[in-house]
């Protein structure tokens, strides 16, 4: 539709709430109209308020009518050419930068709880479309914990975890997301009473009944039984269970759906690959170390976290009173040496890639930023544009929450902070606080440290935890899609070849 000559508001003399209503209803009328005129008038005029300075639920609201539109830029975009598997989409770069400081931000308790569902769904929804789906289900989650019918969020959640199921290479697994699936989709049908356009019934009804021939559901119901595996030997062990369970830091797909002891077991791993005759499978021992690596890191986490005495290794250590409540002991330096050994997953994931998919990149120069392009700022690479791979997209959206020189780039508002971070604490000098940092210009304010709270630096390696394990679910379920297309191009026959499960007794 070309764009309408409509009168175009102004924000003279309106207050910040009016100014907010003003703008959203703008960014409606641009998206019903397909007026990108309007929409360009929209982003401007939120630039004009917010530099006139707002309160934090006021920018909160901003940024979410800013991403909507945004969001009809990228419906124009999608209709006038064929994008659906572009890697590159600037408009949903926008959009999930500015929900998720929406989401982040102080502003967000203020605002109503149906606006806070509006923008986590909105989030869930823009992280499914690049492949992030493992991230679009806890922002879905998140939107039902706040209002449990909210039936956006109920709905997307069940098409999210249908294409989740169609990703897996374990047949039971895929089978217990279908369930999930189709309950979500026929209870949204059942509480979207309140829209306007009652078709929607039809089309979640329809999407359920589609999973519903496809699987066997009340087999499936009758034999998953998430409650009845153990969970762990002594009480310590079961604790940290429940907390990694809690967390969603199993590598377990299981564990995106079921906080329940089937999924607090790591049992994630390569899918079924052939290799040319005679070449050993290196991709397996790449991932068992990252998952050692993974596993061996949440467990310091959880150490620093619940360490209440000190340890013995720490008597007769001198330290001196720098009078800025610092923080020291071997649990601080397990949640430093935790997050340490989050951040190196991903570059040990880029060089699994550029094995893996042959990429040929330079060992010196590879990392997780970088693996995907022939040169910074460049197209790229060939094999990762034409891959038609949704996990591996969204593994390559998840390089962009970690920030190395080109913030624009960029979809975590905190990415600088962790890059910082892991900067110090890899190369110069970070002093963990007890509970608040010494202000600028005080008598002990340390000029030369990275300063951070141990609250903080906790709460950080969690999330990078967290990201670490999304990435290692997409690169396992990448994996799985690059075999089944390369299955369609090999000629000639393979032979299998078992690998046995290297025993809990051996590790030491």
């Amino acid at each position: 539709m070309e764009n309408q000559n409509v009168d175009k508001p102004n924000l003279d003399g309106l207050p910040a709430t009016n100014a907010l209503d003003t703008i959203g209803d703008l960014v409606d009328l641009a998206c019903d109209t397909d007026n990108l005129d309007l929409v360009e008038h929209a982003l401007e005029l939120a630039h004009q308020l917010e530099a006139c300075g707002l309160r934090d639920e006021h920018r909160t609201l901003l940024d979410y009518f800013r991403a909507n539109a945004w969001a009809c830029r990228y419906q124009r975009r999608y209709r006038e050419r064929d994008r659906l598997w572009d890697f590159e989409q600037p408009e949903i770069q926008q959009q999930i930068l500015l929900l998720r400081r929406a989401a982040q931000g102080p502003g967000f308790a203020a605002i109503e709880p149906t606006r806070q569902c509006q923008i986590l769904t909105n989030l869930g929804n823009q992280f499914d479309t690049v492949g992030r789906f493992v991230d679009a289900r806890a922002c879905w989650s998140s939107a039902l914990a706040i209002d449990p019918k909210f039936w956006m969020a109920r709905a997307n959640r069940g098409g999210g975890l249908m294409f989740y199921a169609s990703a897996l290479y374990d047949a039971g697994h895929e089978g217990v997301f279908a369930l999930r699936a189709h309950d979500d989709l026929a209870e949204a049908a059942q509480t979207h009473g309140s829209l306007d356009d009652r078709g929607l019934r039809e089309v979640f009804e329809q999407r359920a009944e589609q999973i519903a021939q496809r699987y066997d559901l009340d087999a499936i119901r009758k034999s998953y039984e998430p409650m009845a595996w153990p969970f762990g030997q002594g009480q310590t062990e079961q604790v940290y269970r429940r907390w990694c369970l809690k967390h969603t830091l199993f590598l377990n797909p299981l564990n995106d759906v079921d906080p329940a002891p089937i999924a607090a077991q790591d049992i994630l791993s390569l899918p079924s690959f052939v290799l040319p005759a005679g070449e050993p499978p290196i991709v397996t021992g790449m991932f068992n170390e990252l998952k050692q690596l993974f596993a061996s890191a949440r467990w310091l986490l959880w150490e620093a976290m619940h360490s209440e005495e000190m340890h013995f290794s720490d008597r007769g250590v001198l330290l001196f009173n720098t009078l800025d409540y610092p923080s020291y002991g071997l649990s601080v330096e397990k949640a430093k040496t935790a997050f340490r050994l989050g951040y190196s997953i991903f570059d040990k994931i880029a060089y699994f890639l550029n094995f893996y998919l042959g990429l040929r990149v330079a060992e010196r120069q590879i990392s997780f930023r970088t693996i995907w392009r022939e040169k910074e700022g460049g197209p790229l690479r060939v094999p990762i544009a034409k891959s038609e791979n949704w996990p591996l997209r969204g593994l390559y959206w998840l390089s962009k929450d970690l920030f190395e020189k080109d913030v624009k780039g960029t979809t975590e508002p905190d990415a600088r902070a962790l890059a910082e971070l892991r900067n110090h604490l890899e190369h110069k000098y970070v002093k963990v606080h007890m509970t608040s940092v010494p202000a600028g210009g005080s008598l002990f304010h340390d000029n030369l440290a990275y300063r951070i709270t141990r609250s903080d630096l906790e709460t950080k390696t969690l999330r990078l935890l967290q990201l670490a394990r999304s990435a290692l679910v997409y690169l396992s379920l990448a994996m799985h899609q690059e075999e089944r297309q390369r299955a369609k191009r090999r000629n000639g026959l393979s032979a299998p070849i078992p690998l046995d499960v290297w025993r809990d007794e051996w590790k030491r």
